[in-house]
């Protein structure tokens, strides 16, 4: 039996006029890998991530999802942007329950995602009583709470201080691997990117297009400090200065 696929990305091309910000990027994601598009700022990754939610139409080339073309956003696919995006209104409880449409069930199914992501004694507080890193929990339990199948993370951990980006990372993986959804991760962090995925996939400076990927494979817990962590940061670093000039 193959593996399967569940996100086919062919020949895709993205315009702006005539600026050509996405150049014939050809993608497929298999079902419950952790995907993370790496690449320089401004080179096309969030607009890459964008199409995959269906919120922009790629200029040429086609995106599908289970062989069903992508056209506009779906409940299949849950997206963490960068800003936290949170209904300044309501509390936790009441954010994580925003896109649940189940309503017999909705509170409970909402506390089990804010236990998830360790807030259940913030449920009743709002928004703005947070820290970034809490925000950005919530956001990661609205956008579980409604159960994907896939992931689309848009550099959801970039505002954080270290410590809490760490934090978060770490968190992330305990998560959604005890859920096993299909992730594609967008960062321009190197660090990040080795610690979280599967595959990483390089992006050139625009026009983006696929310069390099590798296989993330670790034999054990994963560790920042691991030789076969710095193997990988280290290959990925050096293609992708040599490429596009980026350091880390």
């Amino acid at each position: 039996m193959g593996v399967e696929m569940i996100i086919e990305c062919r020949d895709i091309i993205k315009k702006y006029d005539e600026l050509i910000v996405i150049n014939k990027v050809n993608l497929s994601v298999k079902k419950g890998e952790f995907v993370v598009i790496l690449g320089p700022s401004g080179c096309g990754k969030s607009t890459f991530l964008f199409m995959l939610a269906g919120f922009e139409r790629p200029s040429k080339g086609k995106i599908y999802i289970h062989g069903k073309e992508v056209k506009k956003p779906g409940r299949d696919r849950g997206f963490v942007f960068q800003e936290y995006a949170l209904f300044p209104w309501r509390t936790v409880l009441g954010n994580v329950m925003s896109g649940i449409k189940e309503k017999k069930h909705r509170r409970e199914i909402a506390m089990e995602f804010i236990e998830r992501v360790g807030l259940t004694e913030f449920a009743n507080v709002y928004p703005h009583k947070l820290s970034g890193g809490m925000k950005q929990r919530v956001s990661i339990a609205r956008a579980l709470a409604y159960n994907p199948e896939i992931l689309l993370m848009d550099e959801p951990f970039g505002a954080l201080d270290a410590q809490n980006r760490k934090l978060m990372q770490q968190e992330l993986l305990k998560v959604l691997r005890e859920l096993n959804k299909t992730i594609v991760f967008v960062t321009h962090s190197v660090i990040e990117a080795v610690y979280l995925a599967d595959r990483v996939i390089v992006m050139s400076k625009r026009p983006a297009k696929i310069i390099y990927e590798s296989e993330i494979i670790f034999k054990g817990d994963r560790s920042y400090t691991s030789g076969k962590y710095l193997e990988y940061r280290k290959e990925i670093l050096h293609y992708l200065n040599y490429e596009t000039g980026v350091k880390e």
